[in-house]
């Protein structure tokens, strides 16, 4: 990432601060876990997504770093929730919010985040970026829930989990790319291709992950989580739908019943590996990614559109 830091190596350091004043809180404790969040900080990755795809058409304003702020309060707010609703204890190799602070409060502090967030914009009348980003909110809860609801059956198609990525990850990014445009653009049509740009972006990001499930490196969280939680990904759904009868049922039975059991976990991911289903999860995440690329060639060549590139390639070789 290190052109696209370069590029906004300036608008970086000013979107701190705007973040680090947008979750200042007059409570104490609450202060005090806002700056365990804010030292704790990610890669921003959505952020710099906001600041790029504005600056793609003009000079990056007070509205643009609002949006980044927004994007970066919404991602964290579904994080800490996440986090509960996971019992997870560790976030990025630190320990999470629930588990220093306890569930009740973590909720709390996911809330608070992202009521920031919308009184952020709602006070200086960015209503298009609102817009955009609340539709985020409400497609990222429906995907996390439909995932739920299909864990239950095991019975997930593939078209449902793109569906479910969709909603739970690519939302927020496509959603990123068309806050940061509607602030500099002033037509709607480069914001619509920003959109669909984040969202092909997303959709890779997402399977990305998911293929971090079957690998073996430390990227701050287990492997085999999602078959533990009965999570479907697209390794896995691929597997169930190509392999014989007699496997299928076995792995269905031990996802069902044996998910807790190390080797047991160990033998589905050694069947997905077996029958393809990392490499098929791996070419449908680089079609997504060369879709978000012919979108982005679509605008003038630039060191901005450069950037943004060199962002989505990060997104697909990454290591953690």
């Amino acid at each position: 990432m290190n052109l696209a830091k370069q590029v906004i190596s300036e608008e970086l350091v000013r979107f701190e601060s705007h973040f680090r004043e947008a979750v200042k809180s007059r409570v104490a404790l609450l202060d005090r876990i806002m700056q365990y969040i804010v030292k704790r900080k990610g890669k921003q990755l959505r952020p710099m997504f906001v600041l790029l795809s504005a600056k793609l058409g003009g000079d990056i304003n007070d509205s643009s770093y609002r949006a980044a702020s927004l994007v970066e309060l919404l991602h964290t707010a579904t994080l800490v929730h996440d986090d509960v609703v996971d019992d997870a204890l560790e976030r990025r190799g630190f320990f999470s919010i629930n588990a220093l602070w306890k569930n009740k409060i973590a909720v709390l502090v996911g809330d608070y985040l992202l009521s920031k967030g919308l009184l952020l914009s709602l006070n200086n009348k960015d209503h298009r970026v609102l817009e955009i980003l609340t539709e985020a909110v409400r497609l990222m809860s429906e995907g996390e829930l439909l995932q739920m609801e299909k864990s239950r059956k095991l019975n997930l198609e593939e078209a449902t989990y793109y569906e479910i990525i969709n909603g739970k990850t690519a939302s927020l990014l496509a959603s990123a790319c068309a806050a940061g445009a509607s602030t500099t653009f002033d037509s709607p049509v480069p914001v619509e291709k920003m959109r669909l740009f984040g969202e092909k972006v997303g959709m890779a990001f997402q399977i990305k992950d998911d293929l971090f499930d079957y690998g073996s490196q430390d990227i701050g969280k287990p492997t085999g989580n999602d078959i533990k939680e009965k999570k479907l990904t697209l390794p896995l759904i691929y597997t169930l739908n190509h392999c014989e009868k007699e496997l299928k049922k076995k792995l269905i039975y031990i996802i069902r019943n044996e998910n807790q059991q190390k080797d047991k976990v160990k033998f589905i991911i050694d069947a997905v590996t077996q029958s393809g289903g990392i490499r098929y999860a791996t070419e449908k995440m680089l079609s997504y990614r060369n879709e978000a690329l012919a979108i982005l060639h679509e605008f003038p060549e630039s060191p901005v559109r450069s950037a943004l590139e060199e962002l989505v390639r990060y997104t697909t070789d990454r290591e953690y």
